[in-house]
């Protein structure tokens, strides 16, 4: 929601979307998140022909940091507990990114995986749109 970046969702998910779940989360801010849900990936490849998808991967040989991301490019996680399936990932191999990681951790947390990929694509696009400088409360520097 801090970035306005819609949410596309492929089945099957991780987890749930009921309203328990959600509150459970603490995403008292669900409403206002544009929420895209697709069957499966041949259905999302089907409603947008022709997009660039960079999949993040603990299998990929370069980092997130080498991709060029454009402003119309979409960034594919997987489940936390299993990640992008790899039939998919062989039709991709180009656009797998992954994050550097010592080599006995398996894998990091799905949230900080997103905010750490989303942060740089939109760091590299000038972070259109978004407040870059802050206002301190009570002091004035």
């Amino acid at each position: 929601m801090a970035t306005g970046t819609p949410l596309h969702l492929i089945e099957p998910l991780g987890f749930r979307l009921d309203e328990k779940s959600i509150k459970r989360a603490g995403m008292d801010y669900w409403p206002l998140l544009e929420v895209h849900r697709y069957m499966n990936f041949e259905e999302f490849l089907q409603l947008h022909p022709g997009v660039k998808i960079w999949m993040a991967t603990t299998k990929a040989k370069h980092t997130y940091t080498e991709a060029a991301y454009g402003p119309e490019d979409y960034i594919m996680f997987g489940k936390e507990s299993a990640g992008i399936p790899e039939e998919i990932l062989v039709e991709h191999e180009e656009n797998c990114i992954r994050i550097p990681m010592l080599p006995e951790i398996r894998s990091l947390n799905l949230s900080n995986s997103v905010s750490i990929v989303l942060y740089e694509a939109l760091r590299q696009n000038g972070f259109g749109g978004m407040q870059q400088a802050g206002e301190l409360h009570r002091l004035h520097w």
